[in-house]
């Protein structure tokens, strides 16, 4: 069989991304797509999911099995993507809105049961979509839409959130660094589990073009001798007011779903059980 070797255009769709101008979103689609690239992942063994909102645009502009559904709705897809066909590479993308507002239901159990995917929050801390309203993570005091005299609600923490839910990877990112998010990415599609990244994405139109220079000058990168596999260093990472750690900040290996359902399939089978899909034959027209 002849050996191909993918490139950029290979993963380009023949749609143009309508983002504003200087929109994060950019960024993550670039290193997305960088990332395809080095790891070489066919674009047919693929499947990137959405829910609604700007970020929710990106899987149009990949050339690979792709869905845009319906708000927050991206990790229901993406767990019937993957069970159906476990052989596929299933990546979520959204924004903050979709996932952590009326998505926030479905992650936890993606998490704790490990389903092989990956998720990818591009945060903005706004409702960019429905043009400039409050969203989950929009800060403290922050004038917004729909918080005329200032947001008054505490802001969700989406790496202390995955941590939480035992997310199996937990990574952040920045969109203006398009090297870092590359590396980032590629590492939690190659993790084998549920791996969520946290990819800050500023919104020039709603935020404020300032939002680059301001995440920048609080970042600071996670040190190569850091250990991603404590949980309370990790905690205290996620907490951390004063900086925004990038990289890898939690990592645990443990069995997927697709897994544990197989072993289950076997013991049943030891036992003399009927199997499940023997089952579901019965109800078949």
């Amino acid at each position: 069989m002849e050996n191909i070797t993918y490139t950029l255009k290979d993963y380009k769709s023949d749609l143009k991304p309508i983002w504003c101008p200087g929109c994060g979103d950019f960024g993550v689609l670039s290193a997305l797509m960088q990332a395809l690239v080095k790891l070489q992942i066919p674009p047919h063994k693929l499947a990137i999911l959405s829910g609604i909102g700007c970020s929710s645009r990106l899987p149009g502009y990949i050339k690979t099995y792709g869905f845009n559904g319906v708000h927050g709705r991206a990790i229901p897809l993406a767990t019937g993507v993957k069970l159906s066909n476990p052989d596929i590479k299933v990546v979520a993308v959204g924004g903050d809105g979709d996932g952590f507002s009326i998505g926030a239901g479905h992650i936890p159990h993606a998490a704790r049961k490990n389903i092989d995917m990956t998720y990818i929050v591009m945060n903005n801390s706004i409702y960019g979509l429905t043009k400039g309203q409050a969203s989950p993570t929009t800060p403290i005091g922050e004038q917004t839409k729909t918080t005329f005299y200032g947001n008054m609600e505490e802001p969700i923490n989406p790496i202390r959130m995955m941590i939480a839910y035992k997310a199996s990877f937990v990574a952040r990112t920045f969109s203006g660094d398009p090297k870092n998010a590359t590396e980032i990415i590629s590492q939690a599609i190659q993790h084998k589990g549920f791996s969520f990244v946290e990819v800050l994405s500023p919104c020039p139109t709603f935020r404020g073009v300032e939002q680059f220079k301001l995440i920048r000058e609080k970042i600071e990168y996670l040190p190569e001798t850091y250990q991603p596999t404590d949980e309370v260093k990790a905690f205290d990472i996620a907490n951390d007011n004063d900086f925004i750690r990038l990289g890898v900040i939690y990592r645990q290996d443990r069995p997927i779903y697709t897994e544990i359902m197989k072993k289950m399939k076997e013991v049943s089978q030891k036992l003399g059980k009927p199997d499940i899909m023997d089952l579901l034959a019965q109800f078949e027209p």
